[in-house]
């Protein structure tokens, strides 16, 4: 048996945000195969990942913030059009070209919240996990923080419908359990309140 490996990545599509690859593959059985990748990383640098072992690029964070005057957790509940519903999850957002995961951070925690970033928990956060290796090679920072002010939806971008909120340990767990549709980052940050 030989080792899987990828031999060949093509474009299938391209939008701002996502492109879709075929990667080319050899099976561990010497088979060659093919997977459709999703990314938000052009096609340079996904053969550079791929055939030059370029380190992964961190696109986007995931924000688990607990309000340090209330002691809640920050949770929003966002239109998503995949799912062609509400989600409840935590705040996130992409990391903007030439910014660092604690300025995408402090940005995106303001923008979907109206909270403002005191300080990341460097000890608890993990600086780069993947989300759904089945499908997408993105790259993610999941960052526990600390936050204080005033829920407000007034820095929202026009296509953000958000509702942000806090909510105790006890709130938190009422919904999880109340059937809504939930990412499954949230329910796990929940459950580890």
């Amino acid at each position: 048996m030989s080792k899987t490996k990828v031999t060949k990545i093509d474009v299938l599509a391209e939008t701002k945000y996502l492109k879709l690859y075929n990667a080319e593959y050899i099976n561990k059985n010497g088979k060659t195969r093919n997977w459709t990748i999703a990314s938000r990383k052009d096609l340079d640098t996904v053969k550079n990942k791929f055939f030059n072992g370029t380190e992964d690029n961190i696109d986007a964070v995931i924000i688990v913030a607990t309000h340090i005057e209330q002691n809640k957790i920050v949770i929003i509940k966002q239109f998503r059009v995949p799912i062609n519903d509400y989600v409840y999850e935590l705040p996130a957002g992409l990391v903007d070209s030439g910014e660092d995961f604690m300025t995408t951070v402090k940005r995106e925690l303001k923008e979907e919240t109206g909270l403002d970033l005191i300080q990341i928990d460097y000890e608890k956060s993990k600086t780069k996990a993947y989300v759904s290796t089945g499908m997408t090679d993105e790259c993610i920072s999941l960052i526990y923080c600390t936050c204080k002010g005033n829920i407000s939806s007034k820095y929202l971008e026009a296509d953000e419908d958000i509702e942000a909120m806090l909510l105790s340990k006890e709130e938190a767990i009422e919904l999880i359990n109340s059937g809504n549709k939930i990412d499954i980052k949230a329910l796990f940050a929940i459950q580890n309140m």
